[in-house]
């Protein structure tokens, strides 16, 4: 872990109600275009903030595989999953260079908040296409570098949308293409050459 990742010990901003103002999962979703019995990956899940949602979104049929390096994070995820009786999350520890999933497993992989923490961009792009079925999307949700903190990371250690994108097409991903979430965020999404 690096000393950019995100402290479990501030997991309570995860879920400071303003966030839903400014990062509104709804959006987030509708750009992903989530339907009925797709599997999705939401890696970095932290507190569940994307992975709840998206798991109505994919309903009964669909899995929602929600993988964080922080034990912390995922034991507080549970928590939510057990008093809302969710059934299609299922919970992995890992580290995005090396997720404990099986090949071709998701139609969508998403990277929400943590692209600016991720040391091996080319690792991490090679073990989403492992996971993702011919066709699938890479889904990167990051802070937007032109804008000050709070919230968010400082800016020195963000990287744009436009580096995103360059670097997606440069490891042989489609062209991809991104949007401002929110106030504060930008999703770039790309599919994946297998």
């Amino acid at each position: 872990m690096n000393d950019r990742v995100f402290p479990h010990a501030h997991a309570h901003k995860l879920e400071d109600p303003e966030r839903l103002k400014w990062l509104p999962p709804a959006q987030v979703l509708a750009a992903l275009e989530l339907r009925e019995g797709m599997r999705v990956a939401d890696v970095g899940a932290g507190t569940g903030y994307f992975a709840l949602p998206m798991a109505q979104a994919v309903g009964g049929n669909g899995h929602v595989y929600a993988i964080d390096l922080q034990p912390e994070m995922l034991a507080k995820l549970e928590a939510k999953i057990q008093s809302l009786s969710v059934s299609s999350v299922s919970l992995h520890q890992g580290d995005a260079s090396h997720l404990p999933l099986p090949d071709s497993c998701c139609e969508v992989v998403l990277f929400a908040n943590l692209w600016h923490e991720i040391n091996d961009h080319a690792a991490v792009i090679k073990e989403a296409a492992r996971l993702l079925v011919p066709a699938g999307r890479i889904a990167i949700l990051d802070w937007r570098a032109e804008l000050d903190s709070p919230p968010g990371p400082p800016r020195d250690i963000r990287i744009s949308a436009e580096s995103v994108c360059e670097f997606l097409q440069e490891h042989g991903c489609g062209s991809a293409s991104k949007q401002h979430i929110g106030e504060y965020s930008y999703l770039v999404i790309a599919t994946v050459a297998r």
